[in-house]
């Protein structure tokens, strides 16, 4: 298998880049400008970091105002720009190019306002997506989306990926809990999308920018939908003697119109390496784990789970275990939410992210596993059952080219498993640079030349991000 392939640096620009760092500087402070290449290092990569590539220059503004000078002069100079947040994107959505510049929000991270009666807040984009919820808790409020690298992540991230998490399965991703952004376009154009209450007049142009990779504008700030913490919460672990009876069971639940907060899965690799890092007691002698996690009242939850419990056992279900304490619930989720770092103490890994019809998860492990096998890997599953989102690690050498290359074929093998049961390419981690030449997998030609069209709206040289997303031959690249 070919090596993911990066476009040429133009030679132009690259002479240029005395003048272009010269020009930054006028702009921002010198502690906001990263020229060194000891400083740019840590922005040649995300979590693909099987791929590098060290930019220009790295500028990290502290307002919305600087990232409007900085667009501007870039644009002005024809240069290549990657927004970039937390670079925790494991499809490579935030790996440079050597003829471009990166333009961090780090340093755009304070919430700027509060509104409990409307159950909004508003922040910039730099902010983590853990620190969200952390500045409303003591109030019994939360930020639902909830991806597993939420200590790190960031809301231009979130909002650039579309990510979920593990209670989306109830509260929805990020574009069901963004209310308005403010965004800055690559000439330096600052504009504000939708607003402060559920919906807006006009265009839906907010549900465009959610999930568009960086290849729209910047987003500085955001208003957040929060909401008010349930009564209580109460995680289940239940252990099954295959990944094909767990998989049914979480049709089986979903079809009876059950919606529980979070159904979590791991196979039987997945919870070894989980259990060993997080201590979180989970059942070692099964196949297959789901961790269903119900919310409300005592009674309201012993209800649910009576019903959930049934559909379990009528499945074969072997173990079932209640969190009983806050400390064991705080485990539970630890472990799940540790799941990518625990992995990589043991093996290299590709992490995918494709979606799936639940009703087809069975059918789905079964062939993800043939695979696996097939091209000689181990494959460990983790990923949101409850909406069908997949997360396959598939684990490899990463010194090793060969396996590297029969990874990244079962990889691509899975993602078109996905499309051709009925799915997508992606949930959560985008398409990046990883998944750019499957588009061609699920969307007709046409398809994809709209798409391009409405991206060439916002950025008719593609200077935003350039070479993600779609593939590169197609017609609009590189204008």
């Amino acid at each position: 298998m070919a090596e993911i392939a990066f476009p040429a640096p133009d030679p132009e620009i690259l002479a240029r880049r005395d003048a272009i760092v010269a020009g930054l500087a006028r702009l921002v402070a010198p502690e906001c400008l990263i020229t060194e290449a000891d400083g740019r290092r840590p922005f040649e990569t995300d979590a693909l970091t099987a791929y590098r590539r060290l930019p220009m220059a790295v500028v990290l503004p502290r307002t919305t105002e600087e990232v409007s000078a900085v667009l501007g002069f870039l644009n002005a100079e024809g240069v290549k720009v990657v927004a970039r947040g937390a670079g925790t994107s494991l499809a490579g959505g935030a790996i440079p190019q050597e003829d471009a510049v990166v333009v961090g929000v780090s340093k755009m991270n304070r919430i700027l306002d509060i509104d409990y009666a409307s159950r909004t807040m508003r922040v910039e984009a730099g902010i983590t997506n853990l620190a969200v919820t952390g500045a409303v808790a003591a109030d019994g409020f939360f930020y639902a989306p909830d991806p597993s690298s939420q200590l790190a992540c960031t809301i231009a991230g979130n909002i650039a990926m579309n990510s979920g998490g593990a209670h989306c399965l109830k509260y929805g991703v990020t574009t069901n809990n963004i209310l308005g952004v403010k965004m800055v376009l690559i000439d330096g154009t600052v504009v504000e999308l939708g607003g402060d209450a559920l919906d807006a007049p006009g265009l839906d142009l907010l549900g465009l920018v959610i999930g568009s990779e960086g290849q729209l504008g910047i987003v500085t700030e955001a208003t957040l939908r929060i909401l008010h913490a349930a009564e209580g919460a109460r995680p289940v672990l239940f252990g099954f003697p295959t990944s094909e009876a767990a998989g049914a069971a979480v049709a089986a639940i979903i079809g009876a119109g059950i919606i529980p907060v979070a159904m979590e899965f791991m196979d039987r690799p997945a919870i070894a390496i989980c259990e060993a890092y997080a201590k979180a007691g989970y059942p070692l002698d099964v196949e297959a784990m789901l961790i269903i996690e119900v919310e409300g009242s005592d009674a309201e939850m012993d209800a649910t789970l009576k019903r959930i419990i049934a559909i379990a056992q009528a499945h074969g279900v072997t173990t079932i275990r209640e969190s009983r304490s806050a400390m064991e619930t705080a485990a539970i989720w630890k472990g799940r939410k540790s799941a990518f770092g625990a992995t990589g103490r043991v093996a290299d890994y590709i992490c995918m992210d494709g979606t799936i019809p639940t009703g087809r998860l069975p059918e789905v492990l079964r062939a993800m596993e043939e695979i696996a096998t097939g091209y000689g890997l181990r494959v460990a599953n983790v990923f949101h059952a409850g909406d069908g989102n997949l997360h396959p690690l598939i684990l490899y050498n990463i010194n090793d080219p060969d396996e590297q290359a029969r990874a990244e074929a079962a990889g691509n093998d899975i993602l078109k498993l996905c499309v051709d049961v009925g799915g997508c390419l992606t949930g959560e981690h985008g398409v990046g640079i990883e998944k750019r030449e499957l588009m061609t997998h699920q969307f007709a030609p046409v398809d994809l030349e709209q798409q391009m069209r409405v991206r060439a709206v916002f950025d008719p040289a593609w200077l935003l991000n350039p070479a993600k997303v779609f593939p590169l031959e197609g017609r609009w690249q590189g204008r």
